[in-house]
């Protein structure tokens, strides 16, 4: 796994705030940005599967949906920001889309597709962001079942 730059800790602290957007509507905690190379916030958004009743909606899927339809070269070089571990959705989402690079806040909680998105040449950072696993857990804890459906995995 690559390290992370300067600029990871800012854009973590937006997915961040968006994981305790949807902490604070009743729905998971995960957040996600998406950047361009530039530096520019195309798109960002958390996990909306409770709140509008979606089994897709995950925050990376949130992230794509708020930047809105953009062509092709718009996602070269861009980095998406997420507070977890990206699941097998939403890594097929960033391989389809050619998103080079994915920065994760922790994969303690949940280990996703990083091995895929390596072997596709995506660099992959892990922040061991504290914030983004003390707040999973939290919602993990206190709603098992919800965490449990969301990976996939009903009844943990």
């Amino acid at each position: 796994m690559a390290e992370p730059t300067e600029n990871d800790a800012k854009f973590m602290q937006i997915a961040l705030e968006e994981a305790q957007k949807g902490y604070d509507e009743g729905g998971i905690p995960i957040g996600a940005v998406l950047v361009s190379a530039a530096g520019e916030i195309l798109g960002r958004g958390h996990n909306l599967r409770i709140q509008k009743s979606s089994p897709t909606l995950h925050a990376e899927m949130s992230a794509l949906e708020s930047a809105s339809r953009l062509p092709a070269f718009a996602y070269a070089g861009a980095t998406m920001y997420t507070t977890l571990s990206p699941c097998t959705m939403c890594t097929g989402a960033i391989l389809l889309y050619k998103i080079t690079r994915v920065v994760m806040g922790e994969n303690k909680t949940f280990v996703g597709g990083e091995d895929w998105l390596g072997a596709k040449g995506v660099e992959v950072v892990n922040m061991h962001d504290e914030g983004c696993y003390e707040l999973l857990q939290r919602f993990v804890k206190e709603r098992p079942g919800d965490w449990g459906e969301d990976i996939g995995e009903e009844g943990k």
